[in-house]
């Protein structure tokens, strides 16, 4: 036992990081601002902000994408739309619809809002129509229309007295529709492009709006006209007033005039003073590319923002960018609170982080590192790299690790071990190409090796003062570059006396290099064996073998000695994407393109476990230092963190044997002590149908065991009947337990009602499974007493020819039978048929009686011809042969010989 707790047996689920958010409207809870609302193709995902865990998730059955959503302003109604027309109400908190109906829109509804009351709901259809619906009453109070394509905005205004409601379509236009008269009052006029947001001021009077033209318009409700155009310089997406009652002097309001803060294209807040269209704070993002322009303006994209959101109670914004993370930032000064990722796309990567692995680092199909702390699953957004991260490393430590990237760069991060802030602390550029691979140094972080697209592995020296803080971001130089592979190197990997490196590539083969000297790596030897690309390479902690897997589906362990392949292992039905040692190097952990990950024992080459968790490649595999846990990352998006419970399930087996010796040993007691009903509850809690088969035997083998079993079954509750049941369709397919098996379903079907009976779960399909065997058995007893009675009827004949001359031949048969039969026959008309035919010979009995279901049958008096007669005399005569031997091979010795004797 001491032994197999070496090796790794079983891993289990601890955490996930799945997607919530792909893109579409989000909301807040207006109360208590505690809940983010956000569309995930056919489901609305609900993400408590305190511990960014998706708490509530509401889905479409028809699975068809949600187009619009809308949260009530007492956060109790959630009012969905999808792609099938159908507008669907829900208590989100149970997850349950509690009313569908019809939109009425002809096309899909592309926008909804609540007004402040919570009653009336309106829906904007890409139709051109804008209808009203009373959710309370349940019925559609308005149909708007008159805008022109797509109903992309729809706002009451938050003063409900007014009736009014402001829309916004693709004629860049916001209408003003009185609910009173359902007619449009007017249209405002100042935008030429898409109205995006609209913002009101506190009192009512005032309207601030924002559109892609970049710019915002103050408007005047009293007069509905613009009172200003503020030029913003980008295309914007979200507008927020700011309120007069609070000091925001800290992002640069200094007066009492209105002020608002604007979110778009550029990825930053800004602040701005409508009074004289001045933007008086810009917020600013620390990158490690701030000064290079060109990096800056590829960036903008992944940064732009689409949505921004007011929380006033907590003062806090929230902001949604074009790469589905949601930021929260904290008013007045803006400080960054709360990050989350709602989609990550393809997880390329991903390692552990931090002081006892607290962290994970991944890299997605993005320019952005992610950092999530797996306790609340909040995340770090890292900017640095301008295109795709590749791959990642960490160092022995843990606080620093290293990325490379399509953008040609590798950069070196650091964790603060106090606040777990992560800043890139050095940064080199130099390959031709992509660099795919990347790894540290594992004795101390003193240099880094990277492996690119274009066929060379560069070695990088880390400045001694890299981990200094206030020093800013150190340039790389590689101190080495080496042409070593004819296609893409896939992986690199440093031995653990950083004495050696490893390189796999495209061209099918792995090579062994030396570190040791200052100069050009030094080629050891060649790995030549897959027939496909070679995926990761990775050394064992503790031999001298290196492990690779390949896109021809196996993984191989190859010697550092003599460059022979070890063992090879074969299990996933596509490429193995990554390969790393567990368990002390004794096993290894294996992931695929199946979305598979395999565990394997290196001394047996057998696969111990296959962990089904992901849909797509799984791209991403890491094991945590204290060699306890794994996490993956796939293609599917999802991250999940694995624990290996193999002692926890040996623990677990050891005391169920444990608690099932006791059961079983308590079952013997009360078996000894005749407490039948304990014995077989117990016996049926323990799911064992031998158990309770011995225990039925017991019952029938007791005094009065009839009237005992009948008591005893009765007794017990309808969940252990329906086990009972279940047991006797298996019984009853054994000759051996038919008899318990029906002497127990006697009992039930007398006493129990067939209603009551077809409550059970599975009864239709257990009865229907006992009646062919039930029949079977029929047919074997049957035939039995038949030859039973035979064979007494001849030991009968047998006996009187030995008997003495003064019996006569028309002397009564006892017809009692051998034994007494389980399925009973009447045998009254059976003896009145041999009174009545006692003058026949036995010769004629036998040719003309035939004992069919216990009842005798003369057969057909017609006349047969000379030829018959004597081929049934032949039959006859071999059928009674073959009896008598039967006979004799059943009577002991001393019967046989006077049987002889008397037939001699």
């Amino acid at each position: 036992a001491v032994i197999s707790l070496l090796f790794s047996c079983s891993y289990a689920v601890s955490s996930k990081i799945e997607p919530f958010y792909k893109g579409g409207k989000v909301q807040v809870s207006f109360k208590d601002e505690k809940y983010i609302f956000c569309t995930c193709g056919s489901r609305v995902t609900v993400l408590e902000i305190s511990t960014g865990k998706v708490v509530h998730s509401v889905e479409h059955d028809d699975q068809e994408d949600i187009t619009s959503f809308a949260l009530s302003c007492d956060d109790e109604l959630l009012v969905t739309a999808s792609r099938a027309l159908l507008l669907k109400q829900w208590d989100w908190r149970q997850a349950q619809c509690t009313r569908s109906w019809r939109a009425i829109h002809t096309v899909p509804v592309a926008s909804m809002t609540f007004d402040s009351t919570s009653t009336l709901l309106a829906t904007g259809g890409c139709d051109g129509t804008i209808k009203l619906w009373d959710v309370v009453k349940q019925y559609c109070t308005h149909n708007l229309k008159g805008s022109s394509g797509v109903i992309h905005l729809v706002q009451f205004h938050p003063d409900i007295s007014r009736l009014q409601l402001f829309s916004s379509s693709l004629d860049c236009g916001i209408r003003l529709w009185d609910l009173r008269s359902s007619q449009c009052v007017c249209v405002l006029q100042s935008h030429y492009s898409a109205v995006t947001s609209l913002s009101f001021s506190p009192d009512g009077g005032t309207m601030v709006s924002s559109g892609r033209d970049n710019i915002c318009t103050v408007w005047d409700l009293e007069s509905r006209k613009a009172k200003r155009t503020v030029p913003v310089y980008e295309s914007v997406e979200g507008v927020v007033l700011l309120p007069k009652s609070k000091d925001f002097s800290q992002i640069g309001v200094k007066n009492q005039e209105l002020h608002f803060i604007t979110a778009g294209s550029k990825g930053i807040l800004r602040v701005w003073e409508a009074s004289t269209a001045r933007c008086v704070y810009t917020q600013t993002l620390t990158t490690a590319s701030e000064n290079e322009v060109e990096e800056e303006e590829k960036d903008a994209d992944s940064r732009s923002l689409m949505y921004l959101l007011h929380l006033p109670a907590s003062s806090r914004l929230a902001t949604v960018t074009a790469e589905h993370n949601i930021l929260l930032y904290q008013l007045p000064d803006l400080t960054t609170q709360q990050q989350f990722v709602g989609y990550s796309d393809e997880v390329l990567d991903v390692k552990f982080l931090g002081k006892d692995d607290s962290h994970i680092v991944v890299a997605t199909n993005s320019s952005q590192l992610k950092v999530f702390d797996l306790l609340t699953n909040s995340c770090q957004i890292l900017y640095g790299h301008t295109d795709t991260v590749f791959s990642l490393d960490v160092f022995k430590k843990g606080f620093l690790f290293a990325s490379c990237a399509k953008d040609r760069s590798v950069c070196v991060w650091q964790m603060d071990s106090g606040s777990g802030q992560v800043c890139c602390v050095a940064r080199g550029s130099g390959h031709s190409n992509a660099v795919g691979s990347i790894t540290c140094s594992k004795m101390k972080a003193s240099f880094i090796v990277s492996g690119s697209q274009d066929c060379t592995v560069k070695v990088w020296d880390l400045p001694a003062d890299v981990t200094a803080t206030g020093l800013g971001v150190h340039q790389l130089t590689a101190r080495t570059t080496e042409k070593a592979h004819e296609k893409d190197v896939n992986s690199v990997a440093v031995s653990p006396n950083d004495k050696l490196l490893a390189s796999g590539s495209q061209d099918r083969t792995a090579k062994l290099w030396s570190l040791a000297g200052e100069g050009n790596l030094g080629l050891l030897g060649v790995f030549r064996g897959h027939r496909r690309g070679v995926w990761t390479v990775c050394f064992s902690p503790v031999d001298q073998v290196l492990a690779s897997s390949s896109a021809d589906g196996t993984t191989k362990l190859w010697s550092l000695q003599d460059f022979s392949c070890l063992k090879t292992f074969e299990g996933h039905d596509a490429s193995v994407l990554k390969v790393i040692f567990v368990s002390r190097g004794t096993q290894l952990l294996t992931s695929g393109s199946d979305g598979l990950v395999k565990l394997w024992t290196i001394k047996t080459n057998e696969c111990v476990k296959t962990l089904d968790g992901h849909q797509d490649k799984v791209w991403g595999l890491h094991g945590s230092r204290r060699d306890d846990r794994m996490v993956t990352g796939s293609a599917d998006s999802n991250i999940t963190v694995w624990v290996d419970v193999t002692e926890v399930e040996l623990a677990e087996e050891q005391a169920k044997r444990e608690d099932q010796i006791l059961k079983q040993q308590e079952l013997f007691n009360l078996l000894q002590e005749k407490k039948y009903l304990k014995a077989l509850g117990l016996a049926i809690s323990l799911d064992q149908p031998h158990t309770v088969l011995t225990v039925i035997k017991a019952i029938r083998q007791a005094e009065d065991s009839s009237e005992l079993l009948e008591k005893t079954v009765l007794k017990l509750r309808v969940d252990q009947k329906e086990s009972l049941l279940q047991y006797c369709a298996v019984w009853n397919t054994n000759a051996r337990n038919c008899q318990d098996a029906q002497v127990v379903l006697q009992v039930l079907l007398t006493h129990v009602p067939p209603e009551e009976l077809l409550q059970y779960q599975g009864a239709r399909n257990h009865l229907e499974g006992l009646i062919p065997y039930t029949e079977r058995h029929m047919q074997r007893i049957g035939r039995l007493l038949q030859a039973s009675m035979f064979l007494n009827y001849m030991w009968q004949k047998m006996r009187v020819a030995g008997a003495p001359s003064s019996m006569g031949q028309d002397e009564e048969m006892d017809t009692t039978p051998l034994a007494q039969p389980f399925f009973t026959i009447d045998r009254e008309k059976e003896v009145e048929k041999e009174e009545e035919e006692d003058e026949v010979s036995i010769t004629q009995k036998a040719k003309g009686v035939r004992v069919e279901n216990g009842k005798s049958a003369k057969t057909n008096g017609t006349q047969h011809s000379e030829s018959e007669e004597s081929s049934d005399e032949e039959e006859h005569e071999d059928e009674m042969d073959q009896t008598r031997e039967n006979v004799m091979k059943r009577l002991p010795v001393s019967s046989a010989t006077q049987c002889q004797t008397a037939a001699s």
